[in-house]
């Protein structure tokens, strides 16, 4: 076909892009294209395997290449997208056979994000990892199971780097693991190194855990971590990765001098992977992700972009933002594959609703928490932190949740909030991201009609004890 959809990048937004216009419009030819063997897998359940509480990696595939093929979408993988003619409306793309055009009738660039791992010397040495692909996440298990195991089946797993997966499964595991950074990954990596009863330290360059969570979150965080063996560095710079003298990782060296680590992850963060369109008329934000229209269009007619590469109207400033986040990824891909089809779909706004498990410990976050960020965006930032039960007090089972929320002290207007605790309290975070995408004021989330029975709350909600304890400093 002359028109084909096609699609570069095979994760969340694109294979929910190429689905969704497949069900759609199944008479158009949709082609993706992927430079990985892998595709449509749960990044977010990386350190989950690393744990042991997923099994295999085929558990996080949401689609496999074959079932892509049943749904009649020409999945390519292990072929590189290099270039895009905007004016001839074809890409240029690598693959086993060498390189070819490809035309378009339209464009969606789904290319995701990648992993920060600069300026950090010494990253490039065995046993230094980024938590970021399946075949890493892969050899880190590996490294971590005894070679003498034999249920370790990985290695015959069809998609998977072989033999980086028995090289470090030939290896004796590590004693020490040292990881760079305080954030999503981090933490969730501690608890998966500590389950296999590591000496774990991580460093943050930061005084507190979880920066975007705020303060509130930060603490009980780190106290929880610390209750569970992991030796905190805050407020420490890592200068480098050290080497044991052949070639693998010997140790971390901070401002504070120089631990020794068997095993190093470095979590300190991501960037959107937008360099495909950087010689063409596709222009980017100011976050360096592609710009793009409510209808997750570019400036390009018909060329569209979704994902960890994209940005999107954030639903408290109304301003373009960058919030790279799973269900964001999927919503947005499944909007334009609607939207391409012939039926224009809104992909929604963002308030960078996220949550996070530190051990037992529950942490959620969303819309603007940070003063500074709020200010910027032109709001006069008010927040107030509670402490009230998860359930009624005489009911067993309940626990401490500490909740802050911030408002616009002239309009009232909810601006975002956080929660941490340990009895279902990350889900209560859905509450305020519900108030913020519905422009809600702190006095009509405290008038909120919440569920209430002593299993699984107190009378007072305490997202309610947040919004009432807020306006009434909002009233004073």
């Amino acid at each position: 076909m002359s028109d084909p959809f096609v699609i570069v990048g095979g994760d969340a937004a694109g294979l929910s892009a190429a689905s969704k216009h497949r069900r759609e419009n199944p008479d158009r030819e949709v082609i993706v294209f992927e430079k990985g063997r892998w595709v449509s897998y749960a990044q977010c359940g990386m350190p989950y395997y690393v744990k042991g509480e997923v099994d295999s990696l085929l558990d996080m595939l949401s689609l496999t290449p074959s079932e892509a093929r049943e749904r009649g979408i020409d999945l390519r993988r292990e072929h590189e997208v290099v270039g895009i003619d905007t004016d001839a409306s074809t890409v240029s793309v690598d693959g086993p056979d060498g390189q070819f055009e490809q035309p378009y009738g339209d464009l969606l660039v789904a290319t995701g994000a990648e992993a920060v791992s600069a300026p950090i010397d010494g990253s490039h040495l065995d046993g230094a990892f980024t938590i970021h692909s399946m075949d890493s996440t892969a050899a880190v298990r590996a490294f971590l199971t005894d070679p003498a195991e034999p249920e370790f089946a990985e290695p015959d797993v069809e998609y998977v780097d072989t033999a980086l997966v028995e090289e470090f499964l030939a290896r004796e595991p590590p004693e020490t693991a040292a990881i760079v950074g305080g954030g999503y990954v981090g933490v969730e990596m501690a608890e998966a190194f500590a389950a296999h009863d590591l000496d774990v330290h991580l460093f943050q360059r930061p005084d507190q855990l979880l920066e975007p969570f705020g303060e509130a979150v930060g603490e009980r965080a780190a106290e929880t971590l610390r209750e569970n063996g992991v030796t905190l560095h805050l407020g420490e710079t890592v200068d480098r990765i050290e080497s044991d003298g052949n070639g693998d990782v010997g140790g971390v060296r901070s401002t504070s001098g120089s631990v020794d680590a068997d095993v190093v992850v470095v979590g300190i963060g991501i960037r959107p992977n937008s360099g495909l369109v950087a010689n063409t008329s596709i222009e980017l934000g100011e976050s360096g992700a592609i710009a793009t229209d409510r209808y997750g269009e570019t400036n390009v007619d018909g060329v569209y972009a979704a994902g960890d590469c994209a940005e999107m109207r954030h639903a408290v400033t109304g301003s373009q933002d960058w919030v790279p986040l799973g269900l964001t990824a999927n919503r947005a891909g499944r909007a334009v594959g609607q939207t391409v089809a012939g039926k224009p779909t809104s992909v929604g706004d963002i308030a960078g609703t996220a949550v996070v498990k530190a051990f037992d410990m529950e942490c959620g976050r969303t819309g603007l928490v940070d003063h500074e960020r709020a200010t910027a965006a032109g709001f006069d930032p008010v927040s107030k932190t509670v402490t009230a039960g998860s359930r009624s007090g005489y009911y067993p089972g309940g626990a401490e949740t500490t909740v802050t929320l911030t408002a616009d002290r002239g309009s009232g207007k909810l601006l975002g909030g956080t929660i941490a605790g340990t009895d279902r309290a990350a889900i209560r975070i859905d509450t305020v991201a519900t108030a913020l995408e519905n422009d809600m004021t702190v006095a009509e989330l405290e008038r909120t009609d919440l569920a209430y029975a002593p299993p699984f709350s107190p009378v007072w909600d305490p997202v309610l004890v947040g919004a009432k304890v807020l306006n009434g400093a909002l009233e004073d």
